[in-house]
């Protein structure tokens, strides 16, 4: 039924399938920044509140009863520590990213999309009337078309840090939507965690004030050690969401098992932020010495022959991410450089690349 449109992604070098990883690789591929996805001591304690609630699981979708303490007890420490009014728990970055999209960009309104935001994103914009595309974190490109005025509200989405080319957000974004009135989604799956004076991304980095204009949106899978996302906006928004947001209100709410690991991961850092920004610093300076400047922890090495290459690294006992088109314009080897592998060994990695 498919064949000849899996013979073309063979010819053109996109086909792609799911692989078992030997475990013993040194991995640099995974978006688990911290090495929170190795501490037990983070899943023994998630899961003993487990076991102290009356469930194994959310059971429905959090409009139904799915909603629990477990969930309640995240988005407090969530709303706490990034100073926003309100939270909601969402199943995945993906998801939280349709929701916001789908359900916020209403008739007559304008959605302005960063050209390079995650794919999940650009779904969500089919399902939109208006949709502008901007140039990539161009503060002036932006400007230029929200003085158009073509719109009755404008909401622009951008990241903090850009999932493949490990871009940091330029600051000028936030003044662009101010000065314009727009509602400013960012996208902080990848600098939550990461950058910022207490590592909770760029907000806290460029020392933003939350206002009832901002939405944070952040996962759970990546720095966090867990799986999910977050949403974090005013109470008024959070209130829209749960009303409108087809992938919260239609989906069984996000695991219990999860939710506790991702508070935990949340506490960890929140208590040894000192410790963690050292150890970042650390990865970003040898990446610096090899030509590497990363303002979080993603080292991009363009590159042809990407999988043969990510192969002789195996061999060598290294794993990385070979990205190619149409995920991104040219192929490329991503590097993770993250706290789970030691400085030494990311020196020996960079040396052999």
């Amino acid at each position: 039924m498919y064949e000849k449109e899996l013979e073309a992604l063979r010819r053109f070098d996109r086909f792609r399938k799911r692989r078992l990883f030997d475990e013993s690789l040194k991995d640099f591929a995974s978006n688990d920044y911290l090495g929170l996805a190795h501490n037990k001591e983070l899943l023994a304690r998630a899961y003993e509140r487990v076991m102290s609630y009356g469930t194994n699981a959310a059971k429905a979708s959090q409009l139904i009863n799915g909603y629990t303490p477990i969930h309640q007890e995240l988005e407090t420490k969530l709303c706490r520590l990034n100073r926003f009014e309100a939270a909601i728990s969402v199943g995945s970055g993906f998801l939280a990213n349709l929701a916001l999209i789908e359900a916020l960009v209403r008739k007559g309104d304008k959605l302005f999309l960063d050209e390079e935001f995650h794919a999940s994103g650009m779904l969500a914009s089919k399902l939109v009337e208006d949709v502008e595309i901007f140039a990539h974190n161009d503060p002036e490109d932006l400007k230029r078309r929200l003085q158009k005025g073509d719109f009755k509200r404008a909401i622009v989405a951008v990241e903090g840090i850009y999932s493949m080319s490990g871009d940091l957000l330029d600051p000028e974004i936030f003044q662009v939507a101010k000065e314009h009135e727009a509602l400013l989604m960012v996208d902080e799956a990848h600098s939550s965690g990461v950058v910022g004076e207490r590592l909770l991304g760029v907000f806290d980095l460029f020392g933003i004030e939350p206002n009832e204009l901002h939405i944070k949106m952040g996962t759970l899978g990546k720095a966090y050690g867990s799986y999910g996302a977050y949403i974090l906006a005013s109470e008024e928004i959070i209130s829209f969401l749960e009303n409108r947001a087809k992938s919260i209100i239609y989906t069984t709410a996000l695991s219990l098992m999860d939710v506790a690991l991702a508070k935990e991961g949340i506490e960890e850092v929140e208590k040894n932020v000192k410790h963690y920004k050292r150890q970042i610093t650390k990865r970003q300076q040898i990446a610096a010495d090899f030509g590497h400047q990363t303002p979080g922890l993603i080292v991009d090495v363009p590159t042809k022959e990407v999988l043969k290459k990510q192969g002789e690294l195996m061999e060598r006992g290294f794993l990385v991410g070979a990205i190619r088109p149409p995920t991104v314009k040219e192929p490329m080897l991503r590097i993770i450089a993250r706290l789970g592998q030691t400085p030494q060994e990311l020196r020996e990695l960079l040396e052999l690349i």
